[in-house]
């Protein structure tokens, strides 16, 4: 019970940072369309509170941010950001939680793979919002908006995601899980 109130505040806490942190790169919405401000917390959130919440945070924070704000237009953007970010945060979240040991490199493995997930997710979703608009969505379409304009925000959450991790690990607030507390957990030392 302790666990999960504290996952829910944890989440409740990046959906704000999730829609306040736009706000520093919206201005000039070609920068925020490049620094993906909305994907960090997801990303957080998913890996420190669990797949479940990371999904749920993920898919409301951009039809939130968009009923708010107007920021990103609901349809089709926020409606096919809400399936990429979901996949974030779900992916994220059950493969580092299901990881044999909790380390920078399996935080890499983790956000790489839902970082290609969840793109694959806003390109099919994008495929479909389109098409029921009438229009047709490209693979250059798809290169451009889930690769090649987003260099700056994929680096970004490459650095920031796990140093805001190691830091948290430093700190003792989320803890890397070692392969001696694992094999204790299960008995085997």
């Amino acid at each position: 019970m302790k666990k999960s109130i504290k996952n829910m505040t944890l989440s409740a806490m990046f959906m704000a940072i999730g829609i306040v942190l736009p706000f520093f790169t919206g201005q000039i919405p070609r920068i925020g369309n490049m620094l993906l401000p909305m994907h960090i917390p997801v990303f957080l959130c998913g890996l420190i509170c669990g797949w479940q919440y990371g999904a749920v945070v993920g898919f409301l924070l951009p039809l939130l941010r968009s009923s708010l704000f107007g920021m990103p237009v609901f349809f089709p953007t926020a409606s096919a950001m809400a399936f990429e970010l979901m996949t974030y945060g779900f992916v994220a979240g059950i493969l580092y939680n299901r990881s044999r040991w909790q380390c920078i490199i399996s935080l890499y493995r983790s956000v790489v793979a839902a970082m290609l997930a969840g793109r694959a997710v806003w390109g099919i979703a994008q495929i479909l919002f389109l098409g029921i608009g009438g229009n047709v969505f490209t693979w250059q379409m798809f290169m451009a908006g889930a690769f090649l304009n987003a260099i700056p925000g994929i680096l970004l959450q490459l650095v920031l995601i796990p140093t805001v991790m190691v830091a948290l690990n430093r700190t003792g607030l989320v803890k890397f899980r070692s392969h001696q507390a694992v094999s204790r957990a299960e008995g085997l030392d």
